[in-house]
């Protein structure tokens, strides 16, 4: 028979009393031994060897910790709005666009009415509305090998050239060597040009009298355009002597020169001399190489001229190597016009001298008086546009540039570019440059590049293992070959990367829309272009190792840009197991986290902990395979 009490308690807790009197008894328990959890926390030396290491991990993984509830939040945001990303993730594409290069399409640029060339050139216009979907890397891709052995060794697979197409091509099997099966070997040393790429840059730097190329850099030559870089030889030999090249060439389906120069993790982008302007402000480059490019210099009236003019710098020079140029004799025949050719007669009209002549080669070089413009009898006229230094694919224009710029500085008389005085920022002035930004920017980024370097490991997106931190050994140095900076501002990403010795080169974008800084950063002996984020990047899919964006998302707020498109074409332009590193407010970052998820990017965002809004957003790109 029941008991009083017993009869009590079922009224209160209802039938199931033993299973209620259980959980009752259970949370007793469990409160008593967090009752005597806390009143033993204090210190006691009989148990002091089981407190000791918690102290230091603690303080270890208290970042970690911060990190983790950043992203905790955002999940929390995701399933209150009854949203997984994970669900919209985007398709592949199919085995067709695994080269996909937008903008590019010949046979739409024909149907439209493009002739005359213009159907080679870029129309971003009609690229707009296509399938989204995620361009795939083709089955034969392999991660390129690490600087420097990737530099003279690529894997065959990762462009589009077949071995046929390889084999019948006299001018690049004289570049070449097929290694393997599935690489391809670059030596410099067989036959680019005459007996070598090595003999062949010593000639050119004796032709402007220089004693060898090691004194490019002391000379003034510091940046050189390289147009129809062939495979990137030249480039290659230009690096090891700390000059920076730049590859533009024209977009080929198979065996894209541009291409197979990222491939060896050089400086290039796609380019055409066609009817508009390069991305590139006035006085941008000191030496300007066509070796065989192909480009019919006495066509369209001296324009192709022109637009080298326009983007050289004073002093600079421009070399033209072709089997159609042939000995004419003495240079000093040549010089007074006994055998002037078309382009000899027009760039004396533009003032430019002919230094000298060897074999197949001449070099000329600009001007440095500005004032021998007004000096002639004869020639173009001086342009009158005020937005000479935004020249975002404009036409070509048929009239000098740049002699009324505040930069017309010799590269002979020019000041050392890592160390920029404020008088020297005051010509950059107009172009939204503040002395104070300037060094302040460097600064920063002096202090932050170790910080981002360390969280390119694979551990930053999971929970358990150790963060990397001070204490962890930092990735290697050549962790990757070449960034791109999508929003560059001053140069400061890159300039800290080169200080901290890291064996990347930088392209560094300036949005069209933001002040114009890329005069400054080209000044600087860096590689840049202007670029409007709202169309397709100008490369090849695959060819960069890390997306670096601080201020970015922001900015393309308040443009009319879809952030989706953005993000597709970043994943487009960046290998397998490539980095990003976006910079921006909680929002914009926010929302950059929904994009990654749908493009399957694995994601952690950081907070920086300095008191502000900004977050880290570092992503890496899977290896995906179909």
């Amino acid at each position: 028979m029941r008991s009083y009490w017993f009869n009590k308690l079922s009224r209160i807790f209802g039938h199931k009393i033993r299973h209620n009197w259980f959980l009752l008894c259970l949370l007793s328990i469990v409160a008593l031994v967090a009752l005597l959890g806390s009143s033993s926390s204090s210190p006691s030396s009989d148990f002091d060897f089981l407190d000791g290491p918690r102290l230091p991990n603690v303080v270890t993984n208290y970042r970690k910790l911060k990190e983790q509830a950043v992203i905790d939040y955002f999940d929390l945001r995701f399933l209150n709005s009854g949203t997984n990303p994970r669900q919209n993730e985007l398709p592949l594409c199919g085995k067709e666009r695994e080269n996909y290069v937008p903008c590019y399409n010949v046979s739409a640029n024909l149907l439209v009415g493009f002739k005359d060339g213009e159907e080679f050139d870029r129309h971003c216009e009609l690229s707009r509305d296509e399938e989204r979907c995620l361009v795939r890397a083709p089955k034969e891709y392999k991660i390129p090998l690490r600087w420097p052995a990737g530099r003279d060794v690529i894997w065959s697979g990762n462009v589009k050239i077949t071995k046929d197409q390889f084999l019948s091509s006299g001018s690049m099997t004289k570049r070449m060597m097929l290694l393997e099966e599935n690489q391809i070997a670059f030596h410099n040393d067989d036959g680019l040009i005459f007996d070598g790429v090595k003999d062949y840059s010593r000639q050119l730097a004796e032709m402007i009298g220089l004693g060898s190329d090691l004194d490019f850099p002391q000379a003034g030559v510091q940046t050189m355009l390289d147009i129809g870089c062939g495979f990137g030889s030249f480039g290659a030999h230009l690096v090891s002597l700390k000059v920076m090249p730049v590859c533009i060439a024209a977009y080929e389906l198979t065996g894209g020169q541009a291409q197979l120069a990222l491939e060896r993790g050089l400086p290039a982008m796609i380019g055409n001399f066609i009817s508009r302007q390069l991305p590139y402000p006035a006085l941008s480059f000191d030496m300007i190489h066509c070796a065989q490019c192909g480009i019919d210099w006495d066509g369209k009236d001296g324009m192709f001229i022109i637009e080298v003019d326009r983007v050289l710098k004073p002093g600079g020079y421009f070399v033209l190597t072709s089997p159609m140029i042939k000995p004419q004799g003495s240079l000093l025949a040549t010089k007074k016009g006994n055998m002037l050719t078309p382009v000899e007669d027009f760039t004396q009209k533009i003032c430019w001298s002919l230094l000298d002549q060897q074999d197949e080669t001449l070099i000329w070089q600009k001007t440095a008086d500005a004032n021998c413009y007004a000096a002639r009898k004869t020639g173009l006229p001086l342009c009158q546009d005020e937005n000479e230094s935004k020249p975002y694919y404009r036409p070509l224009v048929k009239c000098i540039t740049g002699a009324n710029n505040n930069r017309w500085i010799s590269i002979h008389n020019r000041f050392n570019s890592s160390r920029f005085t404020s008088h020297e920022l005051e010509l950059h002035g107009k172009y939204c440059v503040q002395s104070l930004d300037f060094y302040e920017d460097r600064d920063n980024w002096k202090s932050a590049i170790r910080n981002y370097w360390s969280l390119l490991t694979p551990l930053i997106f999971s929970d358990h293992p150790k963060r990397p931190g001070d204490e962890d050994p930092l990735p290697p140095y050549n962790m990757v070959r070449n960034v791109m900076d999508m929003n560059a501002h001053y140069g400061g990403f890159n300039a800290a990367l080169l200080e901290g010795k890291k064996s990347a080169w930088v392209m560094n974008v300036v949005p069209v829309g933001t002040g114009n800084t890329l005069p400054l950063i080209l000044d600087q002996g860096f590689a840049g272009v202007l670029h409007d984020w709202c169309e397709p990047f100008p490369t090849y899919p695959r060819t960069y190792d890390m997306l670096h964006g601080n201020g970015l998302l922001s900015h393309l707020s308040s443009e009319k840009c879809r952030l989706m498109d953005l993000f597709l074409e970043m994943d487009r332009i960046l290998r397998p197991e490539g980095w990003v590193v976006l910079s921006d407010n909680v929002g914009a970052i926010e929302m950059a986290r929904t994009h990654a998820a749908q493009i399957r990017w694995e994601a952690r965002v950081i907070d920086p902990q300095n008191g502000s809004d900004q977050r880290l957003l570092v992503c890496q790109k899977p290896f995906l395979r179909k």
